[in-house]
This record gives structure tokens, sequence and C-alpha cells, in this order.
């Protein structure tokens, strides 16, 4: 589902309106009449396109992830999702004043950087601040999972930086598919595989204080269950995208 299929944003426009021009056949933009609704929400609706097309034409996410409500952000990732940034941090801990950041991976594009707590890595790039500025500051819209609560803050705290790119954190829009659960948990719901299944969070530590103890091989297991972090990101953000369409879009068109 894309943006421009899209009249919530605006003022006066709810689900109920909004599922009412689909069933209308207007399903995109260039499809609205301002007699399909009153005049005033019209007035609004012709208003908002007007402006929001200036703002995609721009690549400005920033403008739609402030006009949608939270629940139906994951609408802006078709639309974006060629640049998009999936990340996903490791750590010592829970504890953003008392533990460190130990590895951070990045899939954007067809690329993935794993960016790892140590000036000389035997794998992976060393991770400083300027690289993640690069990397995840740049980004036109960033996916995670649960990292509006820990993640993103973790980050800023451990690196001294500001996240601000629009975000879309996938354990919300998960729960409305009824996904609970950790990560793992749900990606073996919808069918996502994975390369070393049998690690955790808790794993993960072990791993980084075995490497610190000069385990090469720790580190290397390590980055690959964090790069598996990242890279499922974008097939579960793709799965998400696509039921809520059917779900949210397309089962209303069709009726």
């Amino acid at each position: 589902m894309r943006i421009e299929n899209s009249f919530i944003p605006v003022r006066g426009v709810g689900e109920a309106t909004e599922r009412k021009l689909w069933q209308q056949g207007i399903t995109h933009w260039d499809e609205f009449e301002q007699s399909a609704v009153g005049e005033t929400t019209g007035s609004r609706i012709e208003s908002f396109i007007g402006t929001a097309r200036s703002h995609l034409d721009a690549n400005d996410a920033r403008f739609f992830d402030d006009a949608f409500p939270s629940k139906h952000q994951w609408r802006l990732y078709e639309n974006f999702e060629d640049d998009a940034c999936f990340f996903d941090i490791e750590t010592t801990g829970l504890s953003q004043s008392n533990d460190d950041v130990t590895t951070v991976s990045v899939h954007r594009g067809d690329t993935t950087r794993t960016f790892v707590n140590d000036a000389s890595p035997v794998v992976g790039e060393p991770l400083t601040r300027e690289r993640i500025e690069e990397t995840i500051g740049s980004a036109p819209l960033l996916v995670t999972f649960n990292g509006k609560r820990f993640d993103v803050p973790f980050l800023e705290t451990a690196l001294d930086i500001s996240i601000d790119a629009p975000h879309i954190d996938l354990m919300y829009p998960c729960r409305q598919l009824d996904l609970t659960g950790g990560l793992k948990r749900i990606e073996k719901t919808v069918g996502i595989d994975r390369d070393e299944p049998d690690i955790t969070g808790r794993d993960a530590v072990r791993l980084w204080r075995n490497y610190e103890r000069g385990d090469a091989d720790a580190l290397t297991t390590l980055v690959s269950y964090n790069r598996d972090d990242t890279v499922n990101l974008r097939r579960l953000m793709d799965h998400v995208a696509g039921t809520l369409h059917d779900d949210v879009f397309a089962s209303v068109c069709q009726r």
C-alpha cells in the first residue's frame, strides 16, 4: 500500500471515511473528487493532496511520518523501501547507563554492514559515531523491532548522538496482526528461517565476553547472528506490509 492510496492523514478523515472512499472506487489521490465527501472535508483532502505531492516528490518521509497516525505509519514503507535502513544492535545488558553496545548491523539497499565496538575487530568495521551517523542518520526511514524503546535510545546514549529519522518499529504493526512475542518467535510464526536458529540475546552477551577473552570465532558467530536479525527485519517488514495491505486496503477495494 502506498502513501497515495491514503486519505487518513487529513483532519476529519477516520478509518470509516477512508474505507467509504475506497469502496466508491476512490483508491488513489488522482481519483479524488470533492463531491465524494462533504464540502469541508473535501476541501481539506484537496489541500492535503496538493501539499503532500510536493513532499512526496522531494522524498520527504518526515512530512508523512508526522502526518500519519502512528497505527498507520507502516504505509510509508512501500514508498521508501528502496532506501530504508533496517538495523539492530547487540549489547552487554539492558542498562543504557551501565552496559555497552557491542555490535550494530545495518541493512540498506543490497548492503549489510556490521560495526563492532573494537578499534580493530577481526570481522566487521569499528563502531564509531561518524559511521552510525553516515548509515543510520542519513536514512529517510528506519525499520527496527522494539527499536523505539531499546535500540535507538541505547545508541543515542552510547555514542552521544541524536537519531531522529522517521521510524517504523515493527513490534507495533506485528501486534495489529496478532503477532506477539519476541522477534525470533514471530519469525518462526511467519516462516522466516535463520542460519543460527538456536542463538538468543543472552548467548550474544556470552559470545562478546568470549571474544574479549580472545576467541575470534565467537565474534564471527555474534556478527552472523546480528546480521541475521537485521536482514530478517526486511523480510518481516515485507510480510507485515503485504498482509496489512491485504487486510486494510485490498479487501475493501475488492468488496
